[in-house]
């Protein structure tokens, strides 16, 4: 199961993305005294579209094979077995088992999603706090 970014989210990136490209492009044409600071705005947009198309592809969470698995380049894997508590503070679900922790942070994800990974979280014989 794939546990989706909030479309808002991945739009607002793709926005960023677009504007601090069209900023630098206007900076390039219309100022003559360029410095190498003002190309940063096309790193800028760079790094923008890349977490854009990134998210677009890859999830936010993946559930499957006993599994919980952040999907961004250095995320967290955690098996739901070994799930002992459930903790809800401040907008994340913080997951617990005897030598690690898995924040997942709850208001990126979209609202259907989020019912579906609450269905699959209240299956664990876990603790909830």
């Amino acid at each position: 199961m794939k546990i989706r970014y909030k479309k808002k989210q991945v739009k607002l990136n793709l926005i960023m993305g677009i504007f601090w490209l069209i900023y630098g492009i206007v900076l390039v044409v219309f100022n003559e005294d360029m410095n190498w600071f003002d190309y940063g705005w096309f790193v800028f947009s760079g790094i923008y579209l890349i977490i854009y198309f990134y998210q677009k592809k890859e999830k936010y969470l993946t559930l499957e094979n006993g599994f919980i698995k952040q999907n961004w380049p250095f995320g967290k894997k955690m098996n739901l077995n070994e799930i002992k508590r459930i903790r809800h503070f401040a907008g994340d679900y913080i997951l617990k088992s005897d030598n690690k922790e898995l924040t997942i942070n709850i208001q990126l994800i979209d609202e259907e999603s989020l019912l579906e990974l609450k269905t699959e979280l209240k299956k664990l014989n876990a603790e909830w706090n």
